[in-house]
Order: C-alpha cells, then structure tokens, then sequence
C-alpha cells in the first residue's frame, strides 16, 4: 500500500502531472478530504492517523492531532499563514511544516484593491439597485472617490508594498504604519495614531499573532475618520468584528472590505446584514494562476522533506530541522 497524503486544499488536482500524478511517481496516494466549512482539531485528527503527509488549508494541527497521527512528518501550508498550526507542537513531534511564500501576493495585493475600489464605487449596492429595475445615478447611492484621497497601510511587508506601488497610478498620497518599513517609498511613515487619524481609507497587510489580535478594536475604530473605509485581506482576527459592525451600522463609519474573518467560514450575521460592507470569502491570494502554483509547490515540499531534503526558506518551524527526533 503506497503511503497517504492528507489534501484538504480544496483546489487540490488529484490527477494534475505536477500535483497528484507528481505523489503517485513517488510512492504516494494523495487522499482528498476538502476543507470547505469548520473544521474541530479532533476532525483533523481523525483525517491524519494514518498519513505521513498532508497538503493542507487552515485546519487546525495541534499536539492532539500530532499525538493522533504518529506517522506524519510534515505538513504542507498551502498559503503563508500558519496560525492554525500549533509549530511548537509540530517541532516537539518532528513534522517539518512548510509554506509557499511569494506564491500568491500580487493576486491578494490585486484583490486588496479590488475591494477598496469597489467600497468606494459602491459597486455592490449599484449593482442590487439596478437589478431592482431602478436607474440611481446621484442621491442616496453616490459613490465616492479614490484618487486625491489619503491612504493608510497597516503593515508594508512584500504584500503592501505591492498594493502601495498599484494605489501609486491613482494619484493618492499614502501612509504606511509599520516599524520595519524605511522612509525610501512613496509614503510617509507615521506611527498607528496619525494614521488612524488622517486615512481616508485603510487596508491592514500584518500577519495574525499575540500582539496584532484585536489591533483594530472599538477605540481604535472610533479614532478614524466617519468618512473612512477599511480593507482587510489579512487575517480576521486583526479586528474586532462587533465593534465595526456597530461602527458601521451606527454610521461611525462609512464602509469595509472584508476578505477575512475571525472564525471562518462563519461570517458575523450583523456584519453580513449591512448594505456598506462587501464580503468575499478569504479568496484575496487565489486565482488560476496562484492556486496551480501554490499547489504545485506545496506537493514538491512534501516529497522534498519525505526524501531528507527540504528547503530551510520555506519552513515554518525551523528548529525541527535540527531536531533528533526527525526522520533522515
């Protein structure tokens, strides 16, 4: 019996010559079990007791599902965000858990846009009102404008940069906040207050950890504009959802962009009831193209580290590496 591959990546091809057919060439049989709403760690447990490897979504990997599945040795993120994955846990049980970095950022940076624009437009409630039969041009559905505007990034890493550098052709002037950023940008740096204060509108680019959960809560919130819009294609965690659906729906506000949700795929029914908000659903970094490369990618990680020689640039969890309890 050839060895099984835990896939949960949805748009996982079980048969595509670089994927499926690419685990097959070396021993392995990719078993599909789709991540499409929540998924408990117990689930994930009972899903990887007989793996060795796993290609997976944002299902949770904690030292319960390690201590179920005794064979696996490495998981395979399809993405970069590992926040679902306990790596102290997967370090202590030597799986190797690895990520595909650069795979995807123009398209989320596309999308980081998309949605700014669309908020702005108001492209959503335009296109409910015309499919009522009604012919809004002015009053209650005006839209507003981006360029001459003032624009904040919340983080300026590979992906802010590159939204930094598309919002360039439309004449905005942009604000970063982040303490790695440098001064040599078309920005003006400025710490979380100012731009808070002085942003039209305001797209986060930070990962989720113990110091960015909640940044974006009710005080923080009310030290915005009343005129501001907020872009997330983060992490939902970064924001406190109750208190910007009570923002928005009390006009402290005017509108935001979500691509992410703090406990996805549930998405807040307050949030959802508001007509000055537009959801997608964590589609931010996926396209054709990124998904074909990220699944390609994840599935060569795997038979890398199953042969002793993963790629130390794209391991989440580095110290397993050096770890004795992790297989040759």
């Amino acid at each position: 019996m050839p060895d099984r591959v835990l896939v949960t990546w949805m748009g996982y091809d079980a048969r595509g010559a670089r994927t499926g057919a690419r685990l097959a060439e070396t021993g392995l049989e990719p078993r599909l079990a789709p991540k499409t709403g929540a998924r408990t760690a117990a689930e994930t447990a009972a899903l990887a007791r007989d793996a060795i490897a796993a290609i997976v979504s944002t299902d949770p990997f904690d030292a319960s599902v390690f201590n179920a599945a005794p064979r696996l040795r490495t998981i395979a993120r399809v993405g970069v965000g590992t926040d679902s994955i306990d790596l102290d846990a997967a370090t202590a049980a030597g799986v190797v858990v690895t990520t595909t970095p650069g795979l995807n950022q123009e398209t989320t940076a596309d999308h980081a846009v998309a949605l700014l624009l669309a908020a702005l437009r108001r492209l959503p409630e335009h296109d409910a009102s015309v499919r009522r039969g009604e012919w809004s041009r002015a009053g209650a559905l005006t839209p507003w404008d981006l360029h001459g505007t003032t624009v904040g990034l919340v983080g300026c890493g590979a992906i802010g940069r590159k939204v930094a550098r598309r919002l360039a052709g439309f004449g905005v002037r942009l604000l970063v906040c982040d303490p790695a950023a440098t001064a040599a940008g078309p920005w003006e740096l400025v710490d979380l207050p100012a731009l808070l204060e002085r942003a039209d509108a305001i797209s986060l680019h930070l990962p989720l950890t113990r110091a960015t959960r909640g940044l974006i809560d009710g005080r923080r919130l009310a030290a915005m504009r009343p005129t501001a819009v907020l872009v997330n294609t983060s992490r939902g965690g970064l924001v406190d959802e109750v208190a910007l659906q009570r923002a928005l729906a009390s006009g402290r506000l005017r509108a935001a962009a979500l691509d992410v949700f703090a406990d996805e795929p549930e998405v807040p029914p307050g949030l959802a009831a508001l007509p000055n908000v537009i959801l997608t659903p964590h589609i931010g970094g996926l396209s054709e193209r990124s998904i074909a490369r990220m699944t390609e990618r994840a599935t060569q990680h795997v038979i890398d580290v199953l042969r002793g020689a993963p790629d130390p640039g794209v391991v989440a969890n580095p110290a397993v590496l050096h770890a004795s309890e992790v297989p040759a």
